[in-house]
């Protein structure tokens, strides 16, 4: 979705790296925990500083009702450098209200544009018509 956007708005783009595994059902449950309590992780030192950028688009998976725990340790790391913040999530069905909610509220600064996807819909590009109005609303 990230590298979609990048694309469609020409700008640069970096992903979080988290530094945990969260493979198997260990880690699922630990992404779950972690999401819930609010905690965060170790992530991967950033190439790009986000102050020299006029809007930050964060992007995020929903774990348990709310970002991912490297979203939360990317925000509260940055946000005093973010000018303007728009987001996009991707979730299996229900959370995305919250998500926006807490995303908004940790970045201290209302969303420029939202999009929300649902993962059954990457496979079938059924998400294309909103990133489209994602991108209108950011390409101002």
């Amino acid at each position: 979705m990230g590298e979609d956007i990048s694309a469609e708005l020409h700008c640069d783009a970096e992903e979080i790296v988290d530094t945990a595994d969260r493979s198997g059902p260990v880690g699922f449950v630990m992404s779950g925990r972690q999401a819930t309590l609010k905690e965060l992780t170790k992530i991967e030192p950033l190439q790009k500083d986000p102050s020299k950028y006029d809007l930050v688009i964060i992007g995020t998976p929903v774990w348990a009702f709310t970002m991912s725990a490297p979203v939360r340790t990317y925000i509260l790391d940055h946000r005093e450098k973010f000018k303007k913040v728009a987001f996009f999530i991707t979730l299996g069905n229900i959370g995305a209200e919250s998500t926006l909610k807490d995303l908004a509220e940790l970045c201290a600064k209302p969303a420029e544009g939202t999009l929300i996807v649902k993962v059954r819909d990457i496979s079938k590009e059924d998400y294309k018509d909103n990133l489209k109005k994602f991108i209108g609303v950011l390409g101002k």
